[in-house]
């Protein structure tokens, strides 16, 4: 998954996954890039549709190979129970599961839990209703940095299966769940990476600019989303 702004329907679909098409008039050459979930096809700025159409019918079969690799390198569930540690935003919480609970709470470096057969439920929404305070925030703050707190909608959370997160051309933004999982840095990133949506609803080298401009060390957590991004809905 990536972060992600408004786009057009793509007139490509491999694997079942739509063909993003990012055109750049400093590229020469075309090329297909394939992550989890997610199919981008690079171009020229003028190539035409037809070009752009063989090249990506000429890849198919090799796309769809490795979609179905990523699909199959899926993270193991975890086996949550008492006293396992709980990732959260670069903390360690230790699961305790206390009887006569409705809900979970934290107490210190503990996750208090409701006993039962499976954590993942109380999990989910216990990190929902931490997290999305911690987002808006910084939603809020990067928004106001780039001069663009007058362009913001709403902030709230997601679950999509290919994004980790998105923004509207109203300037609704929205951040997966899960990145409550993830180190600090890297949900930060892309609460970044959305709020810049709000000047650019595109990745051109101005909207790259922005975002540098706040966070230059950003690449290394966008890599770690890359390679790291599908442990975060494992566990």
């Amino acid at each position: 998954m990536t972060p992600s702004c408004p786009r057009p329907p793509s007139p490509w679909t491999v694997g079942g996954v739509p063909v993003e098409l990012r055109r750049s008039p400093r590229r020469r050459t075309l090329a297909l890039q394939v992550r989890p979930g997610e199919v981008v096809l690079h171009a020229p700025a003028r190539t035409p549709q037809g070009t752009l159409t063989a090249f990506v019918e000429a890849r198919r079969e090799w796309a769809e190979r490795h979609l179905r690799a990523f699909a199959a390198r899926q993270a193991p569930a975890a086996d949550w129970r008492d006293g396992a540690a709980y990732p959260f935003l670069g903390e360690t919480l230790i699961l305790r599961e206390v009887p006569g609970l409705t809900r979970a709470q934290r107490v210190g470096g503990e996750l208090h839990l409701p006993p039962g057969p499976d954590l993942a439920a109380p999990l989910e929404e216990w990190s929902r209703e931490a997290a999305l305070p911690l987002f808006r925030v910084w939603v809020e703050e990067y928004a106001e940095a780039l001069g663009a707190r007058d362009r913001l909608g709403r902030v709230g959370l997601s679950a999509a299966r290919t994004r980790w997160g998105s923004c509207t051309s109203r300037g609704d933004i929205r951040l997966h769940w899960a990145l409550s999982r993830a180190p600090r840095e890297v949900a930060r990133y892309v609460a970044l990476h959305e709020a810049a949506h709000l000047l650019e609803l595109n990745h051109s080298p101005r909207y790259w600019a922005h975002v540098s401009r706040l966070m230059p060390d950003h690449a290394q957590w966008r890599r770690w989303l890359r390679e790291q991004g599908h442990t975060l809905l494992g566990v």
